[in-house]
C-alpha cells in the first residue's frame, strides 16, 4: 500500500503553482480593488466601446490580445496603452495547446504575439492568457522562461460573456459575487452582437458605489505585495 501510494505522480495543480508564484488565479488583498481582464480583441467596434465605459468610470483594465488581431487594428492597442490600461499576451492565432503541449509551439505563439505588441506600444507584456484556460507545465514553464506569468480568473468571475448567456446575468454573476483581490473574465471580441458592453454599463457604477476600484492585474498585485510588506 505505501509502495503504491509512493508511486503516485505528483499533481502539479493550481495550488502547486499558486506557492511557487509561477501562476496566478486571484489576489489576496485587503483592499477594495478588482482586475476586470478581457480576452480575444482588440475588435474595432467592441474594444473601443469598452474602453469608452472604462474611461467613464474612471476603470483600468487588462486586455490579453491575439497577435494576429493585433496586427489588424494596432491603433487600438495603442489606444489601450495611452489610456493607462495593460496590454498582455493570448497567443498569435489563439491555439488551444493539446496536453502535453508543444514548448516549439507555446514559445512561437508567445514570441510572435510580443512582437506585435511591442511593434504597435514599444512595450514587451508581463502576462499571458493560454486560451480557454488550458495549461499543463510545459506551458508554465516556457512562459515563465520568457518572463511572462500565466493569469487565469477567479472560479467565480467567470461570466462566459462569449456564449452571450444575457445582459441581466452576466452583470449578476459580476456583482453578487465580487470580492476584493478577484480577476474577471471578460471578452472584448465576441462573434455578432456582445452582450459585454451593456452589462458593464451596469456592473461598473454599482460597483463603484460600493467602493471597489477597478485597477490592472499589475496593480492588483502590487496590492497582495504591499499588504504582505506592512505584516
Amino acid at each position: 500500500m505505501n509502495n503504491k501510494a509512493e508511486a503516485l505522480p505528483f499533481k502539479k495543480d493550481r495550488y502547486y503553482y499558486e506557492k511557487k508564484g509561477e501562476m496566478i488565479w486571484e489576489v489576496r488583498t485587503d483592499h477594495k480593488m478588482i482586475a476586470f481582464t478581457f480576452d480575444d480583441g482588440p475588435d474595432k467596434v467592441q474594444t473601443n466601446q469598452i474602453l469608452d465605459l472604462l474611461e467613464k468610470y474612471e476603470a483600468k483594465a487588462t486586455f490579453f490580445v491575439i497577435g494576429n488581431r493585433v496586427t489588424k487594428y494596432p491603433e487600438i492597442v495603442k489606444r489601450i496603452v495611452k489610456e493607462g490600461h495593460e496590454v498582455a499576451n493570448h497567443t498569435y492565432n489563439h491555439v488551444y495547446f493539446k496536453s502535453p503541449s508543444s514548448a516549439r509551439i507555446v514559445q512561437q505563439e508567445i514570441e510572435r504575439t510580443e512582437r506585435e505588441i511591442y511593434q504597435a506600444t514599444g512595450k514587451k507584456s508581463s502576462f499571458f492568457r493560454p486560451p480557454g484556460g488550458l495549461y499543463d507545465d510545459t506551458i508554465v514553464q516556457v512562459s515563465n522562461r520568457m518572463g511572462l506569468v500565466p493569469v487565469m480568473w477567479s472560479w467565480h468571475q467567470d461570466t462566459r460573456d462569449w456564449s452571450k448567456p444575457g445582459v441581466r446575468k452576466i452583470g449578476d454573476k459580476v456583482i453578487r459575487n465580487a470580492r476584493n483581490g478577484d480577476i474577471v473574465l471578460f471578452h472584448d471580441h465576441v462573434q455578432g452582437k456582445t452582450q459585454t458592453v451593456e452589462a458593464l454599463g451596469i456592473i461598473l457604477p454599482e460597483l463603484r458605489a460600493r467602493g471597489y476600484r477597478f485597477v490592472t492585474v499589475s496593480e492588483l498585485i502590487k496590492s497582495s505585495v504591499s499588504k504582505e510588506v506592512r505584516k
